[in-house]
């Protein structure tokens, strides 16, 4: 019997791991949409640096196996959802890699949105998986 078509879950958070972090260049594009501080949290997959400034995540079956991205989960302002989804995705297109909005489950059992890299760079393994703590 037909069970109709998947339900897709309504997503109001962001999990941010690179330069959409507070003290980045591009949490400006961010600030105008979060709800509060967000919080810290992970993500399984693997972080690269592109060695263009900014990281590329990797989240999807291209991840090793047992690989933690740090970063924070902010819920953003359901009032502002779609403009904020729209400003986001034509900023992370602007860059280098191909990036692309999907749904992630983080450690703290929030679904979110997350920006997963393409392909096309050269990239370096960021042993610990968190951007800020790079160098």
């Amino acid at each position: 019997m037909w069970q109709g078509w998947p339900v897709t879950p309504h997503v109001s958070h962001l999990f941010v791991y690179g330069t959409l972090r507070p003290g980045d260049v591009r949490w400006h594009f961010l600030q105008p949409f979060v709800t509060d501080e967000g919080w810290p949290d992970t993500i399984r997959g693997r972080l690269f640096d592109t060695g263009l400034g900014y990281p590329a995540a990797v989240v999807d079956e291209r991840a090793a196996p047992g690989g933690t991205i740090v970063g924070r989960t902010y819920p953003l302002l359901e009032a502002s959802l779609s403009q904020a989804l729209d400003v986001l995705d034509a900023e992370e297109s602007t860059v280098a890699g191909l990036y692309r909005r999907v749904v992630v489950t983080t450690h703290t059992g929030t679904t979110a949105f997350t920006y997963e890299y393409g392909d096309g760079l050269e990239l370096w393994p960021i042993e610990g998986g968190d951007w800020l703590a790079r160098h």
